[in-house]
């Protein structure tokens, strides 16, 4: 169930044309699942925007590209989850993230026909490998991927999912790593149009976007293991912040990290836990990821409420 305020402030959000569709998907996807009795994993991810107009020219947007999102997948599907991914459109992607080259720069063409292409053999011996996988996890139906741009988009998205996963259980996992607008303009304060410079200078007034944790976790998918993400700047602060979250929002844990060394160091929080998750600078340097270690243990924590 939904409160009554929740409730008008979710049918003031702007559906995009194609949400019908994107919901179809997301509702098939988890009744698969559901039928296989799989483990499933609702992974969020990268920024949302906040339009300042009804026909959009400009927004207010955050430095998100989803790199964590889009890694966590991999070792999700690696483990035999299936991976239902929320990301924002043109952030970074499962697998499609490691294409760390300009695709033109290497490929040719063959001159005497015009149509066949070639890839440069030092690339095609890292192209294989991720194209082996994705090929795998995504012909075989264990990854949805549904992508969002608005932060309305993505509450009615997430609402939708969490709908779809409420049948699971405690056997789906929430991975919300997304970073999500704190503020945004109500749809019926935005002008039609594009805002003119020639007006002069632009005041903002913005509205907090509600905090929609408490009731994910109370209502929609009361049985689900729900994991948030806590990016600080302060280490001072960092793990009060997380524990403040675990007890506002009753959740089961809260993944808190700093900006400077995300990459390297994360801190799992729950109610009897508080683990530490590190690589040294040796396995840095040699291409190891913090969501491979992070990915392992939350499944085997995971795994041990199922019984």
């Amino acid at each position: 169930m939904t409160s009554p305020s929740l409730s008008s402030f979710f049918e003031e959000l702007t559906a995009p044309e194609n949400f019908q569709s994107k919901k179809q998907q997301l509702d098939d996807f988890s009744t698969k699942h559901l039928e296989q009795k799989n483990r499933i994993v609702l992974i969020t991810s990268g920024g949302t925007t906040v339009p300042l107009e009804s026909k959009t020219v400009r927004f207010i947007d955050n430095f998100s590209i989803g790199r964590r999102g889009a890694t966590s997948a991999e070792y999700f599907l690696k483990q035999g989850y299936a991976v239902l991914y929320l990301y924002r459109h043109r952030s970074l992607q499962p697998f499609h993230h490691r294409l760390d080259k300009n695709i033109l720069d290497v490929l040719t063409v063959d001159s005497t026909n015009g149509t066949t292409i070639s890839v440069q053999t030092p690339f095609l011996e890292s192209l294989a490998p991720i194209v082996q996988q994705y090929h795998r996890y995504h012909d075989s139906g264990m990854l949805c991927q549904v992508d969002f741009t608005t932060l309305d988009e993505y509450l009615l998205l997430l609402r939708a999912a969490c709908n779809a996963l409420s049948w699971f259980g405690r056997s789906a996992l929430l991975y919300l790593a997304a970073a999500v607008s704190d503020f945004y303009i109500p749809a019926a304060q935005l002008p039609e149009h594009k805002i003119q410079s020639s007006n002069g200078k632009l005041q903002l007034s913005l509205e907090m976007t509600p905090k929609l944790l408490k009731p994910l976790v109370k209502d929609w998918v009361p049985n689900a293991f729900t994991v948030s993400f806590k990016l600080e700047t302060d280490p001072k602060i960092m793990i009060s912040k997380a524990k403040g979250a675990l007890e506002t929002y009753k959740h089961q844990m809260v993944i808190a990290n700093l900006l400077h060394t995300r990459r390297k160091e994360v801190v799992m929080i729950s109610s009897d836990l508080e683990e530490k998750v590190s690589l040294t600078d040796e396995e840095l340097d040699a291409g190891k990821e913090i969501e491979e270690p992070l990915i392992a243990r939350l499944v085997d924590i995971h795994a041990a409420t199922l019984g």
